[in-house]
């Protein structure tokens, strides 16, 4: 099916509308939720090679590394500072 005729079947259609909107949306949370646990690793006062396996752990399995990370990582961080 080409393009243009995918495009006028979800414009025609309100639920397939509503759908690509919710789709979009939880696409962009995931995206949101996955960098802003990058950039909160990476300005952490974790040491460098602690930041690496987060942020390792954050691409390798991004929605679990992402939500690991704010429920037990950045409470670690806050605790110890880094020994560099």
């Amino acid at each position: 099916m080409p393009a243009h005729q995918i495009s006028l079947a979800i414009s025609s259609n309100p639920y397939l509308m509503g759908s690509a909107a919710v789709a979009l949306i939880l696409t962009a949370a995931y995206v949101a939720v996955i960098v802003s646990a990058v950039v909160s690793i990476s300005t952490s006062h974790l040491s460098t090679g602690t930041k690496l396996v987060w942020i390792v752990f954050a691409f390798m399995a991004p929605f679990l590394g992402s939500v690991l990370w704010f429920l037990i990582g950045r409470r670690d961080a806050r605790r110890t500072p880094a020994t560099r």
